[in-house]
């Protein structure tokens, strides 16, 4: 019983604490931008539910901690609307009820009265937050420990794999992947896990001299450690270099954030792309993970740190390097998350602005509930899929066969 407790809060603690800071950042974004812009706020909030801490500064902010560390929000003054976007008659009965207590030109310091281009860049300092954050948590971790490279050297080759009809051999050093040189064995990876079906043109150096060979993918299900059971492309090649092929590259400062950036931009790169194969059908999702997915991976993590060395100190720096890296990719997933345009999120947010700076009036009432609906709709059945695919690599639906037959 002590150790399945145990077990629950090494997947859930560390799952929280991360989601707490991604979130707060985030929302920290927002604030700020709207401070910038002289927009009246009434609570910046971590976490919901009762408070554990309250405190109104000077501004009149109210600077609140709750009990519930799942999040947290920014409350604009005056931000009554589900959707954040009031129609002119909610706009105009909003002014009049300012007016009446504040008196004429108060409304300017409320974020529905501001110019549509600064709610526009309030919304989206919130997601923008989130990619600065993963840039800065990866340029301290290029900057300070480095990344060890590892040639793409194939050591071996499946007989009848697609690697093997297309020509690889044992040796075989890849350079470049479709006219893109890469510099790292886990970038052939990543490449080929999302092209399944797809022909891939690989750039070999062999006996001292250049080929190209064409390998196409084939799609396998698979079990990993940290994501559970997903389909990945796969050709049949397993890679390896010597140590002496290795390099540990140490980038400096300038450096290193330009490889934050990259290294960001090829993440949303990725997710973009594995999205595009969903709508088109060469994907089936099961790689979109929800709370419970999420909650696992950052468990695995957190074990995989504990069990890499037993000293307490090197296992506490293991644990803050690992749940580091797992923060700057969950970061960049929730800011990519938010930009989507759906009515109840940031991106929603920004159509409905977009339409206003160019209809020169809000969204219609009607038109926003709608919206928020479906929304709201399209949201729940997101994580309803993801929760079923997290199940469904947790092999729950097993389980309770077992226990049924």
């Amino acid at each position: 019983m002590l150790n399945a407790i145990g077990q629950a809060l090494i997947y859930v603690v560390p799952f929280l604490l991360v989601l707490t800071v991604i979130v707060t950042i985030h929302e920290l974004g927002h604030f700020l931008v709207a401070r910038a812009f002289g927009v009246k706020v009434d609570r910046f909030a971590i976490g919901f539910g009762k408070a554990l801490f309250s405190r109104t500064d000077r501004n009149g902010i109210e600077w609140r901690v709750g009990w519930m560390p799942l999040g947290g929000y920014v409350k604009f003054s005056g931000d009554l609307d589900a959707s954040s976007v009031p129609d002119s008659r909610g706009l105009d009965t909003l002014k009049s009820e300012i007016i009446a207590r504040d008196g004429a030109g108060a409304e300017r310091d409320y974020f529905h009265f501001k110019p549509v281009w600064q709610r526009m860049l309030i919304v989206v300092a919130g997601p923008v937050a989130n990619f600065i954050l993963a840039i800065a948590i990866f340029t301290v971790l290029f900057s300070l420990l480095g990344v060890e490279l590892r040639p793409a050297r194939v050591a071996q080759v499946t007989a009848e794999s697609p690697a093997a009809v297309a020509g690889f051999q044992p040796g075989d050093l890849i350079t470049a992947i479709d006219g893109r040189i890469i510099a790292d064995a886990g970038e052939v990876t990543r490449k080929v896990s999302l092209s399944s079906g797809d022909a891939v043109r690989f750039t070999v150096e062999r006996a001292g001299s250049e080929i190209e060979l064409v390998a196409t993918p084939e799609r396998r299900v698979e079990t990993d450690p940290i994501a559970g059971r997903i389909t990945v492309g796969r050709i049949g090649l397993a890679l390896s270099s010597t140590a002496a092929e290795a390099r540990h590259v140490r980038y400096n400062p300038i450096e290193a954030v330009g490889r934050g950036v990259q290294e960001t931009g090829e993440i949303l790169g990725t997710t973009l792309n594995y999205l595009g194969r969903i709508f088109t059908g060469r994907e089936s999702g099961d790689q979109l993970s929800g709370p419970l997915g999420i909650a696992k991976a950052s468990g695995a993590l957190t074990n995989a740190a504990v069990a890499a060395n037993p000293d307490p100190v090197a296992t506490a720096m293991n644990l803050l390097l690992t749940l580091t890296s797992f923060a700057a990719i969950l970061s960049i997933g929730i800011g990519f998350l938010n930009l989507l345009p759906i009515p109840v999120l940031d991106g929603g947010h920004l159509v409905f602005y977009a339409y206003e700076a160019v209809a020169k009036k809000p969204v219609a009432a009607g038109v926003q509930e709608a919206g928020y609906r479906v929304g709201l709709a399209l949201l729940a059945g997101l994580m309803l899929f993801a929760t079923w695919n997290d199940l469904q690599k947790l092999n729950l639906f097993q389980f309770l066969g077992g226990l049924v037959s």
